[in-house]
């Protein structure tokens, strides 16, 4: 079961688009809707709500469920009522998705702490907590902002007699076109691609430091990729670090490796292909090697 828990703002097609175009599994969709703001505001964000709830059944298949967030600014009930939900979402046995692309600051920050937070308390659940992101094509309050001088001008043209029909016609042509582009979509246009994907997935760093063994099988990894198994990384190790690669020397590395690992700090991901253990670097163990590359090696 995968959910997708969307917070909706001023936004449509970066909260759909990208689950559409990456083919996407989703099976129930909880769409926050804010309800604050001006009747304008609230009232607009609560028609695209509706227009998603309906659109994610048809093009997804997908379950939704609409839930109002009572004030989007109070960051604190916005996190405990993310907490709770995430919690309530892993226990039903799904696998939860935070969409934090739309939506005022304070929940969308409230959301990805709360999916942090219990990534933490629930690592045998790490791999079934994500939150993302998506970035949109195109924002519209540029192309607004340019239609609104555009008929400033014509306005100012007007008042001094210097305006002819056809000026009119293509002033209110493109506003037209423009409110209906806004009505239908939104402040944003699209779902830009990055990579390989239309979701950047925002990973969790763990809580606890890197020791310093730990370090080198980080940088190791960092350097030469993936390896087939952790005795073959061991092997390696050994022969950089000018050790005798002996049964002990091995335990040491799998130790370590495991604390690294899913169940442990999350710097690294281990594939079971049958007796062996594929290793890498995850997401974050990648951006820690990144991060401390220029820095003194152990």
């Amino acid at each position: 079961m995968q959910t997708h828990v969307v917070p909706v703002g001023f936004d449509y097609d970066r909260l759909i688009a990208p689950l559409v175009r990456d083919q996407r599994d989703v099976d129930r969709v909880i769409l926050l809707e804010g309800a604050v703001g001006s009747e304008a505001n609230v009232e607009y964000s609560r028609r695209l709500a509706r227009k998603l709830e309906k659109d994610f059944r048809n093009l997804l298949g997908a379950e939704t469920e609409r839930v109002v967030v009572s004030d989007v600014y109070d960051y604190d009930a916005a996190f405990e009522e993310a907490y709770d939900l995430i919690n309530a979402e892993l226990d039903r046995g799904s696998e939860v998705w935070v969409n934090v692309s739309a939506m005022p600051r304070p929940v969308s920050f409230a959301f990805a702490t709360a999916a942090h937070s219990v990534t933490v308390e629930r690592q045998a659940d790490r791999d079934r907590i994500h939150t993302y992101y998506t970035a949109p094509e195109k924002y519209l309050e540029t192309e607004l902002a340019e239609e609104l001088r555009a008929a400033k001008n014509l306005l100012a043209d007007a008042l001094a007699g210097e305006v002819d029909g056809d000026r009119i016609d293509a002033r209110l042509d493109g506003i037209d076109d423009l409110l209906e582009e806004f009505d239908e979509r939104g402040t944003t246009i699209g779902a830009k691609r990055l990579g390989e994907s239309h979701v950047v997935e925002l990973p969790v760093a763990p809580f606890s430091n890197v020791k310093p063994f730990e370090e080198v099988i980080l940088f190791k990894l960092g350097e030469d990729g993936e390896f087939e198994s952790v005795s073959e990384l061991a092997e390696a190790l050994a022969r950089e670090l000018n050790e005798e690669y002996t049964d002990s020397f091995r335990s040491k590395v799998i130790y370590n490796v495991d604390r690294l690992g899913p169940g442990g700090k999350g710097y690294i991901e281990r594939d079971e292909r049958g007796k062996s253990h594929r290793t890498r670097l995850s997401r974050i163990g990648e951006l820690w090697v990144r991060a401390h590359a220029d820095g003194p090696h152990p």
